[in-house]
């Protein structure tokens, strides 16, 4: 009787529970801004920070997210799993430079960070 094939990915994903995998591990940095000057402003920071994010071992990507109406801004750096704790290591560069330009800016408000799993649904 063979053995079902494993790829190497499957092999070494962490896991939350039996049936909740992971390989992605993001850093969200949020944040509620007032006026089209306030986002134009905090897009200018995100802007000043991208050649920082690029040299991230492990980044997988970079969103952007911005709701017009309930005014968010938000930032999603995704990592390899298995990179994640270097960047933790380094407190997560550059968003301490990030948080502090934004939190500057006349408008912005509620500047919060968060770290969450994603994974994609096979549908």
């Amino acid at each position: 009787r063979s053995l079902p094939q494993v790829t190497r990915e499957e092999a070494t994903m962490p896991e939350i529970t039996k049936n909740v995998t992971f390989d992605t591990i993001a850093r969200e940095w949020r944040l509620k801004w007032d006026t089209k000057e306030t986002l134009g402003a905090v897009q200018e920071q995100l802007d000043a920070v991208k050649s920082e994010m690029k040299g991230l071992k492990g980044l997988k990507g970079v969103q952007r997210v911005v709701c017009g109406g309930c005014l968010d801004y938000k930032v999603i750096v995704s990592l390899d799993a298995s990179a994640f704790g270097d960047w933790e290591a380094t407190k997560f560069a550059p968003e301490a430079k990030f948080l502090e330009a934004v939190s500057k800016i006349k408008g912005v408000s509620k500047v919060e960070t968060q770290t969450f799993t994603l994974m994609p649904v096979e549908l």
